[in-house]
C-alpha cells in the first residue's frame, strides 16, 4: 500500500484480475514431479499389461509335413518331437511297432509333451499329466485328449497330416 499525492492510501494496481500464481520455480518442480510420476507409472504398467494380454498368433495353416527322419530309424517303444507348422508334434512307435503322431502340446497349459518309454505313455512334465498311446488323458490335470494326426509311411519316409 502506498500513499497518494492527495494523502489517501491506495492499493497497488495489478495487471491481471486474478490472484497471483505460484512462483515459476514451484510450477516447474510440480511439472517435473508430475511427469516423473507418470513416466514411472507407465514403465511399471506397460510390462504388466504386455504380460497379461499376450500378442495374437496366427494359427498355422500347415496340414501336412514330411519328417526328416526315416521310418526305419524310429525304434520300437520310442518317441520323437517334431515341428508341425508353428506347433510341436510327437511321433511315437508303439511297443507293437505301430507309428502314431499327436499334437505335442499338453491340453492343460500348452507345455510340450514327451514320450516315456519306461511306462509307455506320453507325459507332460509341467504338472505330471499322462496320456495313453491313443492320446487319451489318463492321469493328472489335462482336461481333454491330444489331437491325433494321421501317419503315412511312404518309401521309408514319414508323412504326418491332419486329414486322412
Amino acid at each position: 500500500m502506498s500513499e497518494g499525492s492527495d494523502g489517501l492510501v491506495r492499493e497497488p494496481k495489478r495487471d491481471d484480475n486474478g490472484p497471483p500464481g505460484p512462483p515459476r520455480r514451484r510450477r516447474f518442480l510440480n511439472w517435473l514431479l508430475g511427469t516423473g510420476a507418470g513416466a514411472l507409472s507407465a514403465s511399471v504398467l506397460y510390462p504388466i499389461t504386455r504380460f497379461l494380454v499376450p500378442p495374437e498368433l496366427e494359427e498355422s495353416t500347415t496340414n501336412q509335413v514330411t519328417l526328416p527322419i526315416r521310418a526305419r530309424d524310429v525304434a520300437a517303444n520310442s518317441g520323437q518331437v517334431f515341428r508341425f507348422g508353428s506347433r510341436p508334434g510327437m511321433l511315437i512307435r508303439t511297443p507293437a511297432g505301430e507309428l502314431k503322431a499327436f499334437d505335442g502340446m499338453c491340453t492343460h497349459l500348452d507345455c510340450i509333451v514327451q514320450y516315456r518309454d519306461d511306462i509307455s505313455r506320453i507325459w507332460c512334465a509341467c504338472h505330471n499329466g499322462h496320456y495313453d498311446l491313443n492320446g487319451t488323458n489318463v492321469q493328472g490335470p489335462p482336461p481333454r485328449p491330444l489331437e491325433e494326426y494321421v501317419v503315412i509311411e511312404q518309401d521309408d519316409q514319414i508323412i504326418v497330416t491332419k486329414d486322412a
